[in-house]
C-alpha cells in the first residue's frame, strides 16, 4: 500500500476518538463514523463507505457482541470484494470466525485486533495483537505501525495467528491485568490497614524505581494516590468487561490452572456486595488507564463501566 493509507473508522468513543487522532498524526487519512454527530466525519455508515476509495479498509471500534455483529452485517452489504474489515473492539474470539465467514462470502477480508493502551494510547501508542491471514495483516501494516508504540515493531505488535487469535491474545492479556491489579490492590489494603505504616502513598511511590514490582500500573496507582491519598472519594465497586470471565472459562476448558486470575475475577464480584480499600484501588486503576467510570463515595454513585 502507499505510505499514505485511507481508513474508515467506525466508533469514535474514548478509544476510537484518540486512535483517529494518532493515525492522522502519522499522515494517514481517516474518515470516521459515529452515531454522535458532534464527533463524526460522516452522516452514516453508508456515507463513510462512499467516501473511501477501493479497495477499502474499515476499522470497527464499537462495543462487543450485538453492536459489533450489526455493524459487520451492515458493512457486508456496503463493501465490495477486495475490501477489508478489522474488528478492534473487545469481541470474544469465538465471534471472529462467524464474522470472517460472513464477510468471506463477499470476498471481503477480515482481521481481529486486540488493542491495549486505554486513554493513554494516543500519546504512548497501543499494544496490538492481530489474528488473520498474513496478506491481510501486511496490507493493514501502515495503520498498525501508526498505532503501535515507538520502537521495535515486535515490542508493540504481534501477528498472533489465524482469525480469532488477536482477540484470544487480548483476552489473556486482560486476565493477566485482572491479577496484577488485584495484587497491587491487596498490597494497598494491607499497608493502609497496618498501624505501623504512616505514609502509604510514600511507600508505594518508592516502589517505582529499582524494585521488581515496578510497572506502568504501579505508576498509575501512584498517580491516583497523589490526587486521593486514601482513595476514599470513590466506592470499591468494580465492573468487568467479560474478558476475565472468558479467560477463566478457557482455563477450565483447557485444564490450565489459573488461580490468580480466577481469584481476581471473583474479587470483582465480591466488590459489588460491599466496599473495601482493595477494590477502591482496583476501581481507581481502571479509571486511570482506561477512563472507565467509577462509583463515587457518598449517598449517590456514578454509573459503572463495563469496558475493561
Amino acid at each position: 500500500m502507499a505510505s499514505n493509507t485511507q481508513l474508515g473508522l467506525v466508533g469514535l468513543g474514548k478509544m476510537g476518538f484518540n486512535m483517529r487522532d494518532r493515525i492522522r498524526a502519522a499522515g494517514h487519512e481517516v474518515v470516521g463514523y459515529d452515531r454522535n454527530p458532534d464527533v463524526s466525519d460522516s452522516a452514516s455508515l453508508a456515507d463513510m463507505v462512499g467516501r473511501l476509495e477501493a479497495p477499502r479498509l474499515v476499522w470497527i471500534m464499537v462495543p462487543a457482541g450485538e453492536p459489533t455483529r450489526q455493524t459487520i452485517t451492515e458493512l457486508a452489504g456496503l463493501l465490495d470484494a477486495g475490501d477489508m474489515v478489522i474488528d478492534g473492539g473487545n469481541s470474544r474470539f469465538t465471534d471472529d470466525q462467524q464474522n470472517s465467514e460472513l464477510l468471506d462470502q463477499k470476498e471481503i477480508g477480515y482481521l481481529d485486533c486486540g488493542v491495549s493502551g486505554g486513554v493513554w494510547g494516543k500519546d504512548n501508542g497501543y499494544g496490538l495483537m492481530v489474528g488473520g491471514r498474513a496478506e491481510h495483516v501486511e496490507r493493514a501494516m501502515p495503520i498498525f505501525d501508526a498505532l503501535r508504540p515507538e520502537g521495535p515493531r515486535e515490542e508493540g505488535f504481534a501477528h498472533a495467528g489465524p482469525v480469532g487469535a488477536g482477540h484470544y491474545a487480548k483476552m489473556i492479556h486482560n486476565g493477566i491485568e485482572y491479577g496484577l491489579m488485584q495484587a497491587y490492590a491487596e498490597g494497598f489494603e494491607l499497608l493502609e490497614t497496618a498501624d505501623l505504616i504512616e505514609n502509604v502513598p510514600a511507600v508505594i511511590k518508592a516502589w517505582q524505581r529499582g524494585t521488581v514490582v515496578r510497572s506502568w500500573l504501579l505508576d498509575l496507582l501512584v498517580r491516583a494516590l497523589d490526587s486521593d491519598p486514601e482513595l476514599d472519594d470513590l466506592r470499591g465497586y468494580v465492573d468487568d468487561s467479560g474478558e476475565g470471565r472468558w479467560t477463566v472459562e478457557e482455563a477450565i476448558n483447557l485444564a490450565v490452572p489459573a488461580p490468580v486470575i480466577a481469584a481476581a475475577l471473583f474479587a470483582r464480584f465480591r466488590s459489588r456486595q460491599d466496599d473495601s480499600p482493595a477494590m477502591r484501588a482496583v476501581a481507581s486503576l481502571r479509571n486511570q488507564f482506561g477512563g472507565h467510570a467509577v462509583h463515587q463515595a457518598g449517598p449517590t454513585s456514578g454509573a459503572g463501566s463495563t469496558q475493561g
